[in-house]
């Protein structure tokens, strides 16, 4: 059974989804990932009503929203305070990984980003266009901090949520475009 229930935040409605005492999906309210994604790698053939519901006391949904509540407060909460599972590839899951290193009101840039996943596989390149695939399809917004990562010529580009839903997100961590973060070892 999947659980939901909505948060409203200063960037308005966002959308909760929990599955097995883990958060799978946090998006804004008309971001084009949405609940369906969750339903194709299951085998069960009941409709996909009968495998959501909204459940407003769910204790995952309920600690995210108070995450969520801490960090639009700028309070910075820990990402390890909440159980997560994203849905994703093994590629996507090495870059989400990699992106919840990023700090705080820090930004990195897709080449870094590119760079850091080539050298984790073994590969010697990777295209920064690879990454923003797999930043798009990042079923944790927020909280697995896809908006830290920017254009190499410091652009804010690309951004499921919406261009100016990254732009509040960086306002509001008061990041500096022009102290991109690099990785350990890099």
């Amino acid at each position: 059974m999947i659980y939901t229930t909505s948060h409203q935040s200063v960037l308005g409605e966002i959308r909760l989804a929990s599955k097995d005492h883990k958060l799978i999906g946090l998006w804004f309210l008309g971001q084009t990932i949405h609940l369906q994604k969750f339903h194709t790698e299951s085998t069960n053939t009941k409709s996909i009503t009968q495998r959501i519901q909204v459940k407003h006391d769910d204790v995952v949904l309920l600690h995210t929203k108070q995450w969520l509540q801490q960090y639009f407060a700028k309070k910075n909460p820990s990402i390890n305070e909440l159980p997560l599972n994203p849905h994703g590839s093994a590629f996507g899951k090495l870059v989400w990984n990699l992106i919840t290193q990023i700090p705080y009101g820090e930004v990195c840039s897709y080449g870094e980003l590119a760079k850091e996943v080539a050298k984790q596989t073994h590969k010697n390149a990777m295209s920064a266009q690879a990454i923003g695939g797999a930043l798009k399809r990042n079923p944790i917004a927020i909280i697995i901090p896809c908006h830290r990562v920017i254009g190499t010529n410091k652009k804010l580009t690309g951004y499921a949520g919406g261009i100016d839903k990254k732009t509040m997100l960086l306002e509001h961590e008061q990041s500096d475009l022009e102290r991109l973060y690099r990785f350990k070892n890099s």
